[in-house]
C-alpha cells in the first residue's frame, strides 16, 4: 500500500511534549507531557527504516523544536539517504532553532488553521497565529523550503482562499489540505466538526480551482480520495505480496513510530491489533520480517474491509482514506475483543 507515491515515509514522533495544547491534536500532546524516546533507538531505527527503502523520515509530535536531540537525528537520516520534513506549530522557529535545522532539513510543514482568531482559538493561545507568522522572515532567509498545512472542518472551508494566499504571499512551496480526523483531543472537543463527505467534495474541488489560481508559485496537496478513483484503482488500499515485494516498504507507507515505541502502519493511533511492535523490544528489520510472515494477512483483511465501506459512497463523494482505514480498525478490534 502506497499511499504518498514514490516517497516511502517513515514518521516518527519523538516526544508528545508541546508548547500548545491545540483541540484538534490527533496524539494528544501538551506542554505538561514529557514521555520521549531516546535518540540513540531512534537512530537505530531510521537505520533499519534505510535498509528497509523507506527514503523519508519525517518528524511530527508533540513539537519536535522541543526535542533536544532533533538535529542528531535529522542529520543521521540524511546521513542514510533519506530526505527530512518536520511538523511544527511554528512558534519555536527562533533563529536559534533554525540554525540547527540548517543543512539537515529539506521541508518544514507548519500548522496553519485559518484566518488569525481562527488559528488562535484551535490553537488555545491568543498569540500563536502572530508569533508564528513573526517567524517566517527568518525561515525565508534559511532558505530552508517551508509548506502549511490546513487542517479542514465542517465549517472552515470559507477560509481556505485566504490560507492559501497568506501561504503563497510567505514564499510556501506547499499547502496540505487533511481533513480533521476524530482522535486524540478532538474526540472530546471537535465531536461535530469532522468534515462529511459533501464538505470534503467542495474542498477537493477549491483545491483545484486554488492551484490554478496560484499556478507554480505552490503545490496545492489534498489528503482525500475519491470512490471513483479506489475503484479504478483498488491496489492503492490492498496491500498484496503477489507484487514480488520483500520490503515492507513496498506494501506500507508512512510507517509510523509512536512516542511509546510502538510501529504501526499508516496512521498514528491505528488499532494495536495491527502493529509491527515496539521497537524498545526488537529491532525495526526483526519486526518487519515478522510482520510480513504473520500479520500481513490480517491487514489485508482490514483494507479489504475497508474497501467495502469505500464502496458504499457515492462516486460523486470523497473521503479522508486513512480514517476510513482507521475506524474499520478500531471496528476490527472491538469485534476481536468481543469475542474473547
Amino acid at each position: 500500500m502506497q499511499l504518498t507515491g514514490k516517497s516511502k515515509v517513515l514518521q516518527i514522533h519523538p516526544t508528545r511534549q508541546c508548547n500548545l495544547r491545540c483541540q484538534h491534536c490527533y496524539s494528544a500532546s501538551a506542554p505538561d507531557i514529557q514521555d520521549s524516546l531516546p535518540v540513540a533507538l531512534l537512530i537505530d531505527v531510521v537505520t533499519d527504516a534505510a535498509v528497509m527503502g523507506y527514503n523519508v523520515v519525517s518528524i511530527s509530535g508533540g513539537e519536535p523544536l522541543l526535542y533536544s536531540s532533533l538535529r542528531e537525528l535529522l542529520h543521521h537520516a540524511q546521513s542514510q539517504g533519506c530526505l527530512t520534513t518536520i511538523t511544527t506549530n511554528g512558534m519555536l522557529l527562533s533563529q536559534q532553532n533554525l540554525d540547527k535545522l540548517q543543512g539537515v532539513t529539506d521541508l518544514i510543514a507548519i500548522s496553519l488553521d485559518g484566518v488569525p482568531i481562527s488559528h488562535n482559538r484551535n490553537r488555545g493561545s491568543n498569540h500563536a497565529f502572530e508569533i508564528m507568522q513573526s517567524r517566517l522572515a527568518g525561515l525565508r532567509e534559511s532558505g530552508i523550503p517551508f509548506g502549511f498545512i490546513f487542517t479542514l472542518t465542517q465549517y472552515n472551508l470559507p477560509e481556505l482562499e485566504w490560507v492559501a494566499q497568506f501561504a503563497c504571499e510567505q514564499g510556501a512551496k506547499l499547502l496540505q489540505i487533511h481533513p480533521l480526523e476524530l482522535a486524540g483531543r478532538a474526540v472530546e472537543l471537535l465531536s461535530e466538526e469532522k468534515p462529511d463527505s459533501l464538505e470534503m467534495s467542495i474542498a477537493y474541488l477549491e483545491a483545484v480551482r486554488l492551484q490554478d489560481l496560484v499556478r507554480d508559485q505552490m503545490f496545492v496537496q489534498v489528503d482525500m480520495v475519491s470512490q471513483l478513483a479506489l475503484k479504478a484503482n483498488p491496489a492503492v488500499i490492498k496491500p498484496s505480496p503477489e507484487t514480488g515485494a520483500t520490503q515492507l516498504s513496498a506494501i506500507i507507507s508512512p510507517l509510523v513510530l509512536e512516542t511509546d515505541g510502538m510501529v504501526v502502519p499508516l496512521q498514528y493511533g491505528l488499532s494495536r491489533q495491527f502493529a509491527l511492535g515496539n521497537v524498545q523490544d526488537t529491532r525495526l528489520t526483526h519486526l518487519a520480517d515478522t510482520w510480513l510472515k504473520h500479520q500481513l494477512s490480517e491487514f489485508q483483511i482490514l483494507c479489504e474491509q475497508a474497501l467495502s465501506v469505500a464502496a458504499t459512497l457515492s462516486e460523486t463523494k470523497f473521503m479522508n482514506l486513512y480514517e476510513v482505514i482507521g475506524q474499520a480498525s478500531q471496528q476490527s478490534m472491538i469485534a476481536a475483543l468481543s469475542d474473547t
